[in-house]
């Protein structure tokens, strides 16, 4: 057999990878190129879901604020364009968080609206 170059490189570059992959399901966690291309994979998947994050948190936030909002007789659309209206600068993650954590807070925010 040929004597193999950079052994040791090419194996810590595969330890790497398969320490990463370490806890999947069946020949993902163990063989290379099968791990190689779970990680691969992963690391789309994860790209990908970084921005996915932010639409589904702004949806969320959007439900909240609409459910508490029609507590107090509006609709989500209306109640923003007062709040824009009246120059009201507070973001959705804030909203929903007064809405869910703090009602009498936003009871003030939506009778200030209205």
């Amino acid at each position: 057999m040929p004597k193999t170059k950079h052994s040791v490189p090419s194996r810590h570059r595969r330890k790497k990878i398969l320490k990463q992959t370490k806890g999947q399901f069946g020949r993902r966690k163990n063989v290379w190129t099968v791990a190689k291309n779970a990680y691969e994979k992963g690391l789309s998947y994860a790209y990908r879901d970084r921005k996915n994050k932010k639409r589904t948190f702004r949806a969320l936030w959007i439900q909240r604020i609409n459910a508490g909002v029609r507590l107090h007789g509006l609709s989500y659309s209306v109640f923003m364009g007062k709040l824009k209206e009246k120059n009201i600068d507070l973001d959705r993650k804030v909203l929903a968080d007064l809405a869910m954590n703090h009602p009498e807070a936003f009871k003030a925010v939506v009778d200030s609206v209205k």
